[in-house]
């Protein structure tokens, strides 16, 4: 698998070289040193937060429409396992004036639809970690409203591709600027039917008050199988203080509960040196656990 990524890479861009065709290749390369204790004592480990590298592109066709694609892979930089190249969205799809369509594997709408509230995303304190419906779907089209005036939409409809399974979906709603850049605000509704056996419903909403970025999500999700229905919530925090930035989340499902802090100091353009604490308690069966690490992590 790993070998047959790689020859891809080299494959394609190769042949967009000869054609002058417009081709970007990009990455991240995320890895800790973290201190773990997850019940039966504490031990330490070498983490590859999500490292990832892909290629995306675009194409003008006729009628005003563009060609766009993505193929993106995971890499496990600190393990040499057979699952050290892993799938992440791949997809081809049109763009226009009607918006946006892709093919193939995507994350669903709610799941983007957080945009960049959450502050510990691919680290443990990841709100993946507590919540379901941070789904990457298969065999998924995704569809893409223009945004007009700050308002847009997104479509994911999920074929099963089972006889006896049922074909999902996932919607979201938004306003506002994800970067809270050209408007200083961004709130999203979005739910989840028949994804990964889950219904969920999810409100996210950001701002930045006196240079402090603050989030907030509530989430209900519901066990198709079991009828369980589960309630949470999230806030989050982060200060810039010259090339530093502090961070901190609280995060809640029932009576689960995470608490993370941590710090960004930016060394360079792409490359950012972090430190983080994350603290998990648990009701559930599972144990109390808790992480210390730090790392570094550079985009190309």
């Amino acid at each position: 698998m790993k070998k047959t990524a790689i020859a891809a890479v080299i494959m394609i861009s190769a042949t967009a070289a000869v054609h002058a065709e417009p081709i970007t290749i990009y990455g991240l390369i995320n890895v800790s040193a973290q201190s773990v204790d997850e019940g039966e004592g504490r031990f330490s480990e070498m983490k590859s937060n999500n490292s990832r590298f892909g290629l995306k592109g675009d194409y003008a066709l006729d009628d005003g429409l563009t060609l766009v694609y993505q193929l993106e892979w995971g890499v496990n930089v600190s393990d040499s396992s057979s699952s050290n190249v892993t799938a992440r969205n791949q997809y081809i799809g049109l763009a226009g004036g009607f918006g946006e369509v892709r093919l193939g594997r995507h994350d669903t709408a709610l799941k983007m639809s957080q945009a960049k509230i959450d502050q510990f995303n691919d680290f443990e304190g990841d709100l993946g970690a507590l919540w379901e419906a941070e789904v990457r779907a298969n065999n998924s089209i995704s569809y893409f409203t223009p945004v007009i005036n700050g308002f847009g939409a997104q479509l994911t409809y999920i074929l099963e591709d089972s006889a006896d399974a049922e074909d999902a979906y996932s919607a979201a709603l938004f306003y506002g600027d994800e970067n809270l850049k050209n408007i200083n605000f961004y709130v999203s509704l979005a739910l989840d039917a028949e994804v990964n056996g889950y219904d969920a419903v999810r409100v996210n909403t950001q701002t930045k008050i006196a240079g402090v970025t603050l989030g907030a999500i509530v989430q209900r999700q519901e066990d198709t199988e079991t009828g369980l229905k589960q309630d949470g919530w999230l806030v989050s925090a982060a200060y810039p203080l010259g090339k530093t930035e502090l961070k901190a989340q609280y995060q809640t499902l029932e009576d689960d509960n995470s608490f993370s802090v941590g710090l960004d100091y930016k060394a360079g353009k792409n490359t950012t040196l972090f430190a983080w604490y994350s603290s998990f308690n648990l009701e559930t069966p599972q144990p109390d656990r808790d992480y210390l690490a730090v790392g570094i992590k550079h985009r190309f």
